[in-house]
């Protein structure tokens, strides 16, 4: 009997050694847990990911900026620009920084909607249709030249880009919970193109220019041309913690009197003289996404207003159709004398 109390003692002694360690690793684990969710951890690979990229690019700092909070945020991106400034190497560089798939679309007006969404083929030992899914079902896509597809091609994304899935022989699939899209555009061509409708254009979160590169870095651009690899980025986060940094930029605060001002910038440009159609409610929706998602970037859990006013002109100008009469002035500058006019919360 001695015995087997002993045996018994030392059994519970070893029972609650096992108990007390099965406690301090969930303890750990849920420390560790609440560390990559934090904010400032979040913010963290946001940065690196623009890091990577801005390694790649030469000059375009501010495009680099954009295209992450863009997709951070949940959106697609537009570049306008000429040919040869790195639009294709833009869109490149933010994909194979992620670790997930990549597609990418040459446009041309023979390009059918069965081409970028997916057809069904009859099979003939199974006597069935099996349906073979196009570039779309894809998480990072790149539709180069997006202005060459016919209307009737342009409009298979805005399915995909607005409700997340495709429809095809009268079946609904879904898409990857990471869809982003990235559109170029050249706006100088009008031979064999087709003008992004306001439909469409209004799927687009952000639309941006690149621009030339200034002196210095155009002989920079030729220094890393003559070196190996230079133009290639490697991956530095997974689709997961893109996902996960997602979900923290809806977490960022937005104070009433920022509502405010998105509305009342948004307001404006539905009574400006010189606009003859305003933005919907969905500019609206949209700038403040983007508004947190810079908020993110910057390690900030609020938004402020100088982060609406530095989006304005990138989330609204493309939303907007000027009168003739002032057509020689962009769409962005015509938000930014908006912006003049709209007095900012203190």
């Amino acid at each position: 009997m001695p015995e087997e109390n002993g045996d018994q003692g030392d059994t519970l002694k070893i029972g609650t050694g096992q108990t007390s360690e099965a406690q301090h690793g969930s303890i750990s684990t849920a420390s560790a847990q609440k560390t990559i969710m934090s904010p400032a951890y979040q913010s963290q690979r946001a940065q690196s990911l623009l890091n990577n990229i801005n390694g790649v690019l030469v000059g375009q700092t501010q495009a680099a900026r954009l295209t992450v909070l863009c997709l951070l945020a949940g959106g697609h991106v537009l570049v306008e620009d000429v040919p040869g400034v790195g639009k294709t190497l833009l869109a490149k560089s933010l994909a194979t920084s992620i670790d997930s798939k990549f597609t990418r679309i040459q446009c041309t007006p023979d390009l059918l909607p069965s081409d970028v969404s997916g057809v069904s083929i009859f099979d003939s030992k199974e006597s069935t249709f099996t349906f073979r899914p196009g570039p779309i079902f894809t998480n990072i896509l790149l539709a180069d030249e997006i202005n060459r597809a016919t209307p009737r091609t342009q409009s298979a994304l805005l399915e995909a880009m607005e409700e997340m899935q495709v429809t095809t022989d009268g079946t609904t699939r879904k898409l990857p919970d990471l869809f982003f899209v990235i559109a170029t555009e050249n706006p100088i061509e009008y031979h064999g193109t087709f003008p992004l409708p306001e439909a469409q254009l209004d799927r687009f979160m952000i639309a941006l220019s690149l621009g030339y590169p200034k002196l210095h870095q155009e002989i920079e651009i030729l220094d890393k041309t003559l070196k190996e690899g230079s133009f290639e980025a490697k991956a530095v986060l997974t689709e997961k913690q893109v996902l996960e940094a997602r979900q923290a930029v809806k977490e960022v605060f937005v104070e009433p009197s920022v509502k405010n001002y998105i509305v009342s910038i948004v307001s404006a440009t539905r009574s400006h003289p010189g606009v003859v159609l305003g933005v919907s409610p969905r500019g609206s929706q949209l700038l403040m996404r983007a508004a947190q998602a810079n908020a993110f970037i910057d390690g900030r859990d609020f938004v402020q207003p100088d982060d609406v006013k530095f989006l304005a002109p990138f989330v609204l100008g493309h939303r907007i159709i000027p009168k003739v009469r002032e057509s020689r002035v962009s769409h962005a500058e015509l938000i930014e004398r908006i912006l003049e006019e709209i007095p900012v919360p203190v």
